[in-house]
């Protein structure tokens, strides 16, 4: 496994254990930090499912939580836990490995920890055409917290899934030059279309009804409450379609840490790989906005947390799913059980991404300044 090439001097080299994983026709080298890092991660997110469905108004013991998921327990505990509390814990499982894996595909396809869906504006591009949509569709689109109907299960996911998209086009088109992508102009044209597509679903705001708009406002937080399987279909169809996409690109990702030119010399096809990687991680990111709305700063926080944590050249995409679901379960106990008052997890979430993104941004400027 090779580290990204150095400003001053030639390419280092490191070394990492590894050893061969084998699915069928296909294998990978995994190294064996990031498979020991991932197997904790997977423990603490299955603990941290756990405690989500124990804990609430009405407490249940860990032994009786895992009982009642193995069909056991007495009737009332099995309609607390897999009625009420399990739904809304698949959809902040699901939304942060969908976030966590979207954000490890644009970092590594960017080479720069900056370039996340919600930094680039792919997030606000989901945003805007969800907020169209719920707005647009008046008392039938939105009510409680819940998209509900037809509109939920199709108009929604489709939305948003079209406005990530044009915006992730329009941000690639005008980053691309003769000698391939720009990683800081991609960063600085996607904090401007940000800036721009949240300026507009401001004006669709101030353009709608009281009611519309109170109800948008609430889905623009990143709320979990209330979400359930309508809500957890989409992102596990998605996310089980994209996740092996994306292992099956991870071989052309680790080419194109060397530059563009030697991936090209290694037979990397790279507008196609970059067109491929920007796929995945808009269906990604757009269908976890379209389900609970934009969760601030996991994309951009989880996969710098997964690459410090296993120590390779680029944000290992299996560890920043699982650790993705970490966060976002997390925060979903934080505003259900440990807050005396309610808040949306999306507010835990920038309130833990927000120092972290100030933090770089003075290191970025240390290192060019040193």
């Amino acid at each position: 496994m090779v580290d990204r090439p150095a400003a001053d001097g030639p390419t280092p080299v490191r070394r990492l254990a590894a050893s061969p994983l084998r699915m069928g026709p296909a294998s990978w080298l995994v190294p064996v930090r990031a498979g020991l890092v991932t197997v904790v991660a997977v423990l603490v997110l299955a603990l941290l499912v756990v405690v989500d469905l124990s804990v609430g108004d009405f407490s249940i013991p860990f032994g009786v939580v895992v009982e009642t998921l193995l069909a056991g327990g007495d009737p009332g505990q099995q309609f607390i836990v897999r009625e009420l509390r399990l739904p809304q814990t698949v959809v902040a499982l699901l939304a942060g490995a969908s976030l966590g894996l979207a954000g490890a595909l644009c970092q590594t396809f960017a080479r720069n920890p900056l370039a996340s869906p919600d930094i680039l504006g792919v997030t606000r591009g989901a945003s805007f055409a969800a907020v169209a949509v719920i707005v647009l569709a008046g008392g039938s689109g939105y009510n409680g917290g819940l998209v509900t109907g037809r509109l939920q299960q199709v108009g929604l996911p489709l939305a948003a899934f079209a406005g990530g998209m044009l915006a992730a086009a329009f941000l690639y088109l005008m980053s691309v030059r003769r000698g391939g992508l720009d990683s800081q102009r991609l960063v600085l044209i996607g904090i401007g279309l940000g800036a721009a597509l949240t300026a507009a679903t401001s004006w669709l705001l101030t353009r709608a009804r009281i009611m519309d708009a109170q109800s948008a406002q609430v889905w623009l937080n990143g709320s979990l409450n209330g979400r359930g399987w309508e809500q957890a279909l989409p992102m596990a169809a998605v996310l089980a379609v994209m996740l092996p996409v994306s292992l099956v690109l991870v071989r052309s990702l680790n080419a194109m840490q060397l530059g563009d030119d030697a991936a090209r010399g290694l037979g990397v096809r790279l507008q196609g790989t970059q067109v491929m990687v920007l796929v995945c991680a808009v269906a990604l990111s757009s269908v976890a906005v379209a389900g609970v709305g934009p969760l601030e700063f996991v994309a951009f926080v989880v996969p710098q947390v997964a690459l410090r944590l296993t120590g390779g050249s680029r944000p290992p995409l299996v560890a920043a799913m699982v650790l993705g679901g970490i966060l976002v379960v997390g925060a979903d106990i934080i505003t259900r059980a440990v807050l005396p008052f309610a808040l949306p997890a999306g507010i835990v979430t920038a309130v833990i991404g927000a120092p972290y993104l100030i933090w770089l941004l003075v290191r970025t400027n240390r290192r060019k300044s040193a």
